[in-house]
């Protein structure tokens, strides 16, 4: 495992600054290890959802973890707004930085991580086959 830190800025999009620099590095399989920073904009998918919901405002991130693939990440956030509260689930597209975003992603060379369809839940799952 080699680890790697990431410093986002204003303006960029958590998702993709996380796809873009796994896809940069040449990457076959990493991990979000932990997440700190703020957001403006927290677009996050509740349990049991379809759609994203969208909070506005002085958001700062909790915990961020998560994998990613060459089918795109799947992240998990925590974040709480100016008076406190938390509210968590899975990134979306438009998560968008405040003021900073610092990152620790584990790269697993040996490792290739693949998103596949899993009959018994419906869904893209991980799936995860030795380099």
């Amino acid at each position: 495992m080699h680890a790697m830190t990431l410093r986002l800025s204003p303006g960029d999009d958590l998702r993709a600054a996380l796809d873009h620099a796994f896809r940069a590095h040449g990457l076959s399989a990493a991990f979000v290890l932990q997440g700190i920073g703020s957001l403006s904009v927290a677009r996050i998918r509740y349990a049991g959802r379809d759609d994203a919901a969208e909070l506005r405002g002085d958001l700062e991130i909790l915990t961020l973890a998560g994998s990613l693939s060459s089918q795109g990440p799947h992240l998990h956030i925590s974040v709480s707004d100016a008076d406190g509260r938390v509210f968590g689930g899975h990134v979306t597209p438009g998560c968008i930085v405040r003021t900073t975003a610092e990152l620790v992603v584990a790269n697993l060379p040996d490792a290739r991580y693949t998103r596949e369809h899993d009959a018994a839940t419906g869904f893209a799952e991980l799936v995860i086959r030795p380099v």
